[in-house]
């Protein structure tokens, strides 16, 4: 079986750790995914589908996907270009920048996820970027990595997209993942620091109503949230609820690290369950 890449982004609250998870979660068929909270695309990179439909309302994320699948050769030269320069001082002088060329702003996305605090995408008020340089100084990526990412994006489309538009685009032979923002009804987890004016409760009734919609319309979803009882509530007697562990990566030091468990809802029949109707 081909291995293929892994995500080219880091991003809070990513899926790498469930994406090896994923045997006996998926729907037995589908023929189109779709991921409307596209983020660092973990699970998205490890199906490759051959039909997706991938989108998020950041436009400066939907930009760099799209530029690494037309242009990867022209990115991959401008951040070996970036690894020789690196310094704190290049990051701040990169960050206060907006580039008006599209690549180019590929690039400067790329650069600072990569080496900024811990892989954190936070703008300010006004939408600037504003979170501090990091540790970690890797700029470019192992040679033939960005042409590999690449070739997984020929052919789907990307889009900056509201989720509820995204999602509404689902039917009979869609398979929708669904990774929102772990917002709760009362902000009291970790994750809404970083996303609070950015995906609040409304969104989660607003998303709760989307999904409901399309597996009436014959989609197959899968949704990952926070296993908290406000979201169980909302997804009360729809679906199928499961518990899945891991590891919390939010926190500044490995020691405050520890595991959490957090809620996976399909809106079809789990692989055992089908067994066992066979």
């Amino acid at each position: 079986m081909k291995r293929m890449p892994e995500p080219f982004l880091k991003w809070p609250g990513g899926k790498r750790w469930l994406a090896d998870k994923l045997e006996g979660l998926l729907p037995a068929s589908y023929e189109r995914y779709i991921e409307p909270f596209l983020g660092g695309g973990a699970v998205f990179f490890h199906l490759a589908p051959r039909k997706a439909i991938l989108s998020d309302s950041n436009g400066e994320l939907i930009n760099a996907y799209r530029c690494i699948r037309d242009h990867a050769e022209e990115i991959d030269r401008r951040l070996a270009l970036l690894q020789k320069r690196h310094s704190a001082a290049l990051y701040y002088r990169i960050r206060k920048t907006l580039p008006g060329d599209t690549i180019e702003r590929a690039v400067r996305f790329i650069y600072l996820n990569r080496t900024c605090f811990n892989g954190i995408y936070r703008v300010n008020l006004r939408g600037q970027f504003n979170v501090p340089v990091g540790t970690k100084d890797l700029v470019e990526y192992p040679q033939g990595y960005l042409e590999a990412i690449a070739n997984t994006l020929q052919g789907v489309r990307l889009k900056e997209s509201d989720f509820e538009k995204a999602i509404d685009r689902a039917a009979v032979g869609d398979f929708v993942y669904v990774d929102p923002p772990y917002t709760v009804m009362h902000n009291n987890n970790n994750f809404v620091k970083y996303n609070s004016n950015l995906f609040s409760w409304k969104d989660q009734v607003r998303l709760a109503g989307a999904i409901k919609r399309a597996t009436e319309r014959g989609a197959a979803v899968m949704l990952s949230n926070a296993n908290h009882k406000s979201v169980r509530s909302l997804y009360k007697g729809f679906g199928h609820h499961l518990k899945v562990s891991r590891a919390s990566v939010l926190a500044a030091h490995a020691c405050h690290r520890r595991q959490t468990t957090e809620l996976v809802v399909i809106s079809y029949p789990p692989e055992t369950e089908r067994l066992t109707r066979t």
